[in-house]
């Protein structure tokens, strides 16, 4: 224990771990001065009551690293998504939420059952994988949480169907959110029986669209009482904002004026988007407002398929002799890729001498010696597509 901070008497006490450089405050916050690379790991907030029972434990990582830089020169960032094998499951099954591209660098996945909040929380899975897993209130024993960041659900039910959210922490003591949408197939197809089902949903779509196709986000069980009701979309976990309301007491419709009006919107709750661009992918949420003020919700997912353009290596000497250091940077003018290093036509294995950016798009080499000589390419991949640059020589 590092300290606790007593509301009663206004009082900080240190604990066991105190170092000196911690200050704890009453809002629970606590200042860490001066820190240093054995300040890096999780940390612990448990809040009691007036019995001394524990009644909320959260955790967070800290990471502290010799320096921070990045390329400075592309604005991208990893990209990671939730593929579900399969797609749709049926109920008694299991279904795999496998993360793809997530960061190299990652030191704990956190899964959640909805947006990000401590009760919906599933477990949260730390690296290496000898950690103990840490589970939370919407674990419900069914649930495996690998090493690979992947979630596996198994006997699965209705009640499983809808959003998730994981949420990666990487080294460098960010993190990022990703969400999936999970359908649940029932003994007969859900729209098939749509007149005799009460549920709220939203037809999902599939896969990829191109640029300039159109999307029909089809809404199916709209309740009849239903006053209003409004789309909302976010990306990677991002708050999310309001595109279109419908008052169905009024028959008036409300854009948000930020929004660049490429669709319409029906009473019946369905959504079309027009002429699609790379930005309208993500997360939709149609929120209803029933008469009694209840809010019921549905979500659905899609992307829009974009390639990427072929990227470049830019280094700071190419004529480098055994001992100095070299920066090489992977330009592109694409957003939301990955980035991965080929040395020789091979993936890059990191030495201990070798630093990622936080966003990969930038790779130093510190001392470089003749074992580094050779072929650097950089590879960007989205979701679509992926390009390869042309060689560069380093030595």
């Amino acid at each position: 224990m590092i300290a606790k901070y007593e509301l009663s008497d206004n009082l900080s006490k240190p604990g066991p771990a105190h170092s000196g450089r911690e200050t704890i405050f009453h809002n629970g916050s606590m200042l860490l001065a001066k820190v240093n690379l054995k300040d890096t790991g999780f940390y612990t907030v448990r809040t009691y009551n007036i019995l001394g029972n524990a009644i909320s434990t959260t955790y967070t990582y800290l990471n502290v690293y010799a320096y921070l830089w990045n390329c400075g020169l592309l604005d991208t960032s990893s990209q990671p998504t939730i593929e579900f094998v399969p797609p749709s499951v049926a109920e008694g099954g299991r279904v795999l939420l496998l993360v793809r591209n997530h960061p190299e660098n990652s030191v704990c996945f956190a899964w959640f059952k909805g947006i990000v909040v401590f009760h919906n929380l599933v477990g949260i899975r730390r690296l290496p994988s000898t950690k103990p897993i840490l589970f939370g209130p919407a674990y419900s024993g069914r649930e495996t949480l690998n090493s690979d960041g992947s979630l596996q659900l198994h006997n699965v039910s209705q009640k499983d169907r809808g959003l998730y959210t994981l949420r990666i922490l990487n080294s460098y003591g960010t993190s990022e959110d990703v969400q999936g949408q999970l359908q649940v197939d029932s003994s007969l197809s859900v729209f098939c029986n749509a007149l005799t089902s009460s549920r709220l949903m939203i037809q999902p779509v599939l896969g990829y669209v191109a640029e300039g196709e159109d999307v029909f986000l089809q809404v199916h069980n709209l309740p009849e009482e239903a006053r209003v009701f409004s789309w909302h979309k976010s990306n990677n976990g991002s708050p999310a904002r309001k595109l279109v309301e419908y008052n169905r007491v009024k028959s008036s419709i409300s854009w948000e004026p930020a929004e660049r009006i490429r669709g319409k919107v029906y009473k019946t709750g369905s959504l079309l988007l027009q002429d699609v661009i790379e930005s309208d992918a993500g997360m939709y949420t149609l929120e209803v407002l029933n008469k009694d003020s209840k809010i019921e919700r549905a979500n659905v997912q899609f992307y829009v398929k974009k390639s990427v353009t072929q990227p470049f290596v830019q280094i700071t000497d190419t004529t480098v002799t055994g001992g100095t250091s070299v920066i090489l940077t992977c330009v592109s003018p694409d957003t939301d890729v990955s980035i991965r290093w080929i040395f020789n036509n091979e993936n890059l294995q990191l030495t201990e001498k070798m630093t990622l950016s936080p966003t990969k798009c930038a790779l130093r080499i510190d001392p470089v010696g003749k074992e580094d000589f050779g072929l650097y390419q950089c590879e960007v991949l989205n979701h679509f597509s992926y390009s390869t640059s042309p060689p560069v020589r380093l030595g």
